[in-house]
């Protein structure tokens, strides 16, 4: 009670004296599609917890400079449409956001199915670490906007996903939701798409969501947003399963949008 009681507070004095300006904000934020089909009370939601992400973050470059303020708002805001209906306490089980100037190679182990460990050698434009950090690639954050998918929803989407464990594609389901469901939902979006990409055949969604479940999820979760029925027409159940995990409905928001 206590604690709820001081995060409340906490919350209330951050927004008092560190709430983005709206104008500046908005003139950023608006470039997104999926902030400009927001209503007032949903943008003014989203803005308070970009703010409050970036109290609770710390954000890096690998040569040492200080990260722009234009680039630490942009991954705030796309990181928080994600939990925009849920809570920051998904991303509580990491701090550090450490910016590369363009893709790099993860200075990191990996053993394979023999147990051998081997240095990482693949070249990445984002990463997402259990307990952190989030390695994002500022060459590709700046050619966001107009391209086929989405490197912040991606990563932070692993986040959310590793909030419940590993990555598996299994987030931490509210009460509501039925396990049975999203599994059956997801395991036959995955299997579908690999068949396709083994095939050659037309996919949905980008085919490196057929590399693991975790993939699919953080890719599916970019389509969600940045283009609801490209993904509702194609997977449906998938597409309703994470209305009811993220609490938003982006297509019916598009629409809406609209007018009649």
């Amino acid at each position: 009670m206590v604690f709820h009681a001081f995060a409340r507070w906490r919350r209330r004095r951050i927004l008092a004296r560190s709430a983005l300006p709206v104008a500046a904000w908005e003139a950023q934020a608006l470039q997104w599609g999926f902030v400009a089909v927001l209503d007032p009370d949903e943008r003014r939601r989203l803005r308070e917890a970009a703010t409050l992400f970036l109290q609770d973050k710390h954000f890096s470059t690998v040569s040492g400079a200080a990260p722009s303020e234009a680039l630490c708002w942009s991954v705030a805001t796309q990181a928080c449409i994600l939990i925009l209906n849920l809570d920051l306490d998904y991303y509580r089980g990491f701090r550090e956001i450490i910016f590369y100037p363009s893709a790099f190679v993860p200075k990191r182990q990996v053993a394979d199915e023999f147990g051998v460990v081997h240095e990482s050698e693949e070249l990445r434009i984002g990463e997402a670490w259990q307990r952190g950090p989030v390695l994002l690639s500022v060459e590709d954050l700046e050619q966001g906007v107009g391209a086929s998918g989405n490197l912040v929803i991606h990563e932070f989407a692993h986040q959310i996903d590793m909030a419940n464990g590993g990555p598996n594609g299994f987030p931490r389901l509210h009460r509501e939701m039925s396990r049975a469901r999203w599994s059956g939902a997801f395991l036959a979006a995955y299997e579908d798409l690999c068949r396709r990409v083994d095939a050659d055949e037309y996919v949905a969604l980008d085919d490196y969501a057929a590399e693991s479940p975790a993939e699919f999820f953080a890719v599916a979760s970019e389509v969600f947003f940045e283009d609801p029925q490209r993904l509702s027409g194609n997977y449906p159940e998938v597409y309703t399963q994470l209305v009811a995990f993220y609490r938003q409905d982006p297509g019916m928001r598009a629409r809406l949008a609209l007018g009649p």
